[in-house]
């Protein structure tokens, strides 16, 4: 055996290469050091300026923030709860315990579905309602401001 046929235990372990992409390595957001940090081919001035006419839609993997979805109560269960010619408000349904809200304040948003029916006169203000919702309500002799 001589010295040029020996080989190691284990491989070498690779140098990790810094500075590639995105995401991660040091100074991939190319900071630190002169002239944009150097090499590479560089964005033309006028697409460079449509990016950042959006902000918000800009980086790697956006995601839009969920819309809110509405509280649904359905009419079955106001009819149990009110009384005749009480105001079903967001906030009154929060008090009843209908609806969930942040913490102590009510939700934003309360829709109100044609389940069941309406035999009382209610007033319903701040709320969405379903169209069977709506002529439930109508046909009750109910206001919905």
């Amino acid at each position: 055996m001589m010295i040029h046929q020996i080989k190691p235990l284990h491989k070498r372990k690779k140098e990790k290469r810094v500075g590639r992409g995105g995401k991660r390595g040091t100074y991939s957001g190319r900071g630190i050091k002169g002239q944009k940090a150097r090499a590479g081919r560089k964005i033309k001035s006028e697409i460079k300026e449509i990016i950042l006419r959006f902000p918000k839609l800009r980086g790697l993997g956006f995601k839009k923030p969920p819309k809110e979805k509405p509280e649904i109560v359905n009419l079955k269960k106001i009819e149990e709860k009110f009384n005749e010619g009480e105001v079903v408000s967001p906030q009154t349904l929060f008090e009843k315990g209908m609806v969930e809200g942040e913490g102590k304040k009510p939700p934003k948003k309360v829709k109100i579905l044609g389940a069941g029916n309406l035999t009382k006169k209610l007033i319903f203000k701040d709320c969405l309602f379903s169209e069977s919702a709506r002529q439930k309500i109508i046909e009750a002799g109910g206001k919905i401001e």
